[in-house]
């Protein structure tokens, strides 16, 4: 028996090692391919003005140990021993950061939280002791409201860097590698050659977006393989041909002597240097299409060291040749006397992994604007989901183009390597100082380490990036105020929008109509009851909306079966679909009032207006048969013993999680008993803020899951005018649903209060509403069919 289960752990153990080094192989396609193309570029752009490579080679060998030493400590010691297990549910990124941060203190500025939410399989929170250092900081946060407040500015700025990534990366990768024809061709030619080939392989790459990375993902991964055998064989080749003793210049030793001879335009030349680290972000940011081990072991025992070896390589070259005719290049390092043999595979293998490099970005570039209107943080724009088997695969077709015309500007603009890194190196650094603060918290608040651990940390790399954050800075007016610029403009367009939605949902919030007044209406106002399910789309999640009281006043008459839709997204990567649906009644069964709540995860993929509408009436019909079992005490119900008492006048009844089982089976339903009126604002007379709301909790509420699972032998126990009300219930919803489905969209105009101060009646009245007009609407976003929508008017005076 002992042999047996020795023998299936070793299997089970080879398995794993199996499924790790095939996402190690498959990752390289997808997380390195920027990474592995910046030797075609480092050298050029610290060379390129700063500092000159002279016979005594001082400046070679401080440069080569720069490159070692950042590579060594910035993408392997801290992001993969450290920043790679400071992820979300397996998901990685800014993003990522920020909602695992949001989820140990309360700092987020999402509205309508609840502490529901807080129930949910992927909000967990682990299981480190929490010293009282580390709750001291954690209260320090939340009293503070500006640093809510400064901590979303930090996430947005580490965001906009991304996204302003995404233009420079293609630029200087292609334009990099296409440079590589200045070997086949004389000058005048190469100057007329270059661009128009980069601006159309950059056009072919944008205008391929739309087919998705999963059609041509599969040659990513040999591209990039290839292309790190290739520059680490012919840094070998360098290294044993040109300079055996090159790996003396590893030593610290000479970065200090580089500086010392080289003061201030060594200090300068850093923002060169720097570009040997782009891409490591990437790591992170794809965690979550991988693995933490896949990425450890393909960076580790692959990456890392074939870009020593090509650093090497190019060192030693350079080290023996001192006065070349072209500017220092990766392409001069390839063996002079085999020029046609081997230039031209190396040119077309290093345009193929640029592609790929480019494609990595622009993907991520689509993900992170996608994670961020899911919070409330972009404006809303067209998502389309390429492949239906491999999640996160999106493209995002406003983006694309922007993204494109931003890439073809900045090469006729810069025109040259030098620029294009200056404007990459300061993006490439600016994310990173944002990944290493957040990281530092993430040790305090969430692993519960004594904060000089996290303040070490923060020391050591802050520093480390600071001093190259420095010299990108110095930069400014030679390329990086391209980065600093386009940060600033996409900062402004995403607090604007995330800022004037926080104040339309407190507005929602002070004018929300009381339950009563639902109630009341009825024949003897004049207010008809109509065929059909109107569904009222609102983000409060208690509470009758102001947009929908707007509609019943002037068109009085609403359907038959009322439901008031919520979705609202969680700060967690993925919401479990069994743990979706918050479904709960709005008044007494005779009503036909429901509320659901719709909850996604900022990397959950938001279902079509089909599929919803199907789903959302299956959870009804599930909740319908679950409530009539649970309030006329079905025996598996009362040995549950969990019936809540609520005052269906005053306040809703309790909302429960619907599961995945489909009705005509045997339902599986939980209920969670912390989702009292007091957790989502209801009975409060006044509210100051979303804020306010947010941190409301339940007082001496219990939470407790419950999983019931009803038998048909149950049924035969329930009083027959019980069972009939019921399935007079169930047949109003099927009658509804086959009458029609209509889609109630509140259509809003924003503007500032009077007195409002001037920065405030630009941002609300200019920006956003222009923001509102020229992105796609709710009913797009929804994919709501035009025949089905029925939009009311709303000011918001904020």
């Amino acid at each position: 028996m002992d042999f047996e289960f020795g023998k299936s752990l070793d299997t089970s153990k080879k398995d794993s090692w199996k499924t790790a080094l095939l996402l190690a192989y498959q990752s390289l396609g997808v997380v390195y391919g920027d990474l592995s193309t910046s030797p075609l570029y480092v050298y050029k752009s610290t060379f390129a003005e700063d500092i000159q490579h002279s016979e005594t080679n001082e400046e070679i060998y401080g440069v080569l140990s720069f490159v070692f030493w950042t590579l060594t400590l910035v993408p392997l010691f801290k992001y993969v021993f450290v920043v790679l297990r400071a992820d979300d549910n397996g998901e990685g990124g800014t993003f990522a950061l920020y909602s695992l941060i949001c989820r140990h203190a309360k700092i987020s500025l999402l509205p309508n939280r609840q502490v529901a939410d807080e129930a949910l399989s992927t909000y967990k929170l682990g299981h480190h002791p929490e010293k009282k250092i580390s709750s001291g900081v954690k209260q320090y946060l939340e009293k503070h409201k500006v640093l809510h407040t400064a901590l979303l500015i930090l996430v947005l700025l580490g965001t906009c860097t991304v996204i302003g990534d995404g233009v420079l990366t293609p630029a200087i990768s292609v334009f990099s590698a296409v440079s590589g024809l200045e070997l086949s061709m004389s000058k005048e030619h190469h100057q007329y050659a270059v661009i128009p080939i980069t601006c159309f392989i950059l056009v072919c790459l944008f205008a391929l977006q739309h087919y998705g990375t999963h059609r041509v993902g599969f040659f990513f991964a040999p591209i990039v393989l290839t292309w790190l055998l290739c520059i680490s064989s012919l840094g070998l080749f360098n290294i044993i041909h040109w300079n055996p003793h090159v790996y003396q210049a590893l030593s610290p030793y000479y970065m200090f002597k580089f500086l010392k001879k080289t003061r201030k335009g060594g200090w300068m030349s850093l923002g060169g240097i720097l570009l040997c680290i782009t891409g490591s972000e990437a790591m992170f940011a794809d965690l979550g299409h991988f693995s933490y081990s896949a990425i450890q072991t393909a960076f580790t025992f692959l990456v890392y060291p074939t870009l020593i070896l090509a650093y090497m390589g190019q060192a030693a070259y350079l080290s023996q040749h001192h006065h070349t005719s072209y500017q220092i290049s990766y392409y001069v390092s390839v063996p002079v006397y085999c020029t046609e043999s081997v230039r031209w595979p190396v040119l077309i293998i290093a345009i193929l992994a640029s592609v790929v490099g480019s494609q990595a970005i622009i993907s991520g570039t689509f993900s992170i604007i996608n994670q961020s209107q899911s919070l409330s943080c972009f404006p809303r724009v067209k998502v389309i989901h390429t492949s239906d088997k491999i999640h996160g695969q999106i493209y995002i077709p406003e983006i694309n183009w922007v993204l494109m015309i931003l890439c073809i500007a900045v090469t006729i603009g810069f025109r040259d390597t030098k620029h294009m890194g200056n404007a990459s190196g300061l993006a490439v650094m600016t994310v990173m100082l944002v990944t290493t603060c957040l990281t530092s918290l993430v040790i305090i608040l969430c692993w519960h380490k004594p904060p000089i651990v996290a303040l070490l940390f923060l020391l050591f790399f802050g520093s480390i990036e600071l001093l190259y954050f420095s010299a990108s800075l110095t930069k400014f007016t030679e390329g990086a105020w391209l980065p600093i610029l386009l940060a600033l403009f996409l900062m402004t367009i995403m607090f604007v929008w995330h800022y004037a939605t926080i104040k339309k949902y407190e507005f929602d919030l002070h004018n929300k109509v009381s339950l009563e007044w639902l109630l009341e209406l009825g024949p003897s106002l004049g207010i008809a009851r109509v065929p059909g399910i109107g569904l009222v789309f609102t983000d409060l999640t208690s509470g009758i909306p102001a947009n929908f009281s707007r509609f019943v006043t002037n068109l009085p008459a609403f359907h038959c079966v009322l439901v008031f839709v919520c979705v609202k997204s969680v700060p967690v990567p993925f919401v479990p679909p069994a743990e979706r649906y918050l479904v709960g009644r709005v008044g007494p069964s005779a009503h036909r009032s429901y509320r659901c709540i719709v909850r996604y995860g900022y990397r959950d993929v938001h279902q079509d207006v089909d599929s919803f509408e199907s789903e959302l009436i299956s959870k009804l019909a599930d909740f319908i048969q679950y409530d009539w079992h649970l309030s006329h005490n079905s025996p598996r119900a009362a040995e549950a013993d969990v019936v809540v008492h609520s005052n269906e006048s005053t306040s809703e009844s309790r909302l429960t999680v619907i599961g995945t089982i489909a009705f005509s089976g045997t339902p599986a339903y939980e209920i969670e008993e912390s989702m009292q009126p007091a957790s989502v604002s209801v009975g409060f007379s006044t509210v100051e803020s979303a804020t306010d709301v947010i941190e409301m909790e339940p007082v001496r509420v219990v939470e407790r899951r419950v999983r019931f699972a009803f038998d048909n032998d149950s049924e035969s126990d329930v009083r027959t005018d019980t069972e009939l009300q019921f399935r007079e219930e169930i047949q109003d919803l099927i009658g509804a649903q086959e009458a029609g489905t209509a889609f109630i969209l509140g259509h809003s105009h924003v503007r500032a209060k009077q007195g409002s101060s001037v920065l405030r009646r630009l941002a609300i009245n200019f920006g956003y509403n222009f923001l509102r007009r020229n992105c796609r609407g709710p009913d797009v976003a929804l994919k709501v069919p035009p025949v089905s929508l029925l939009e009311v008017g709303m000011v918001y005076v904020v």
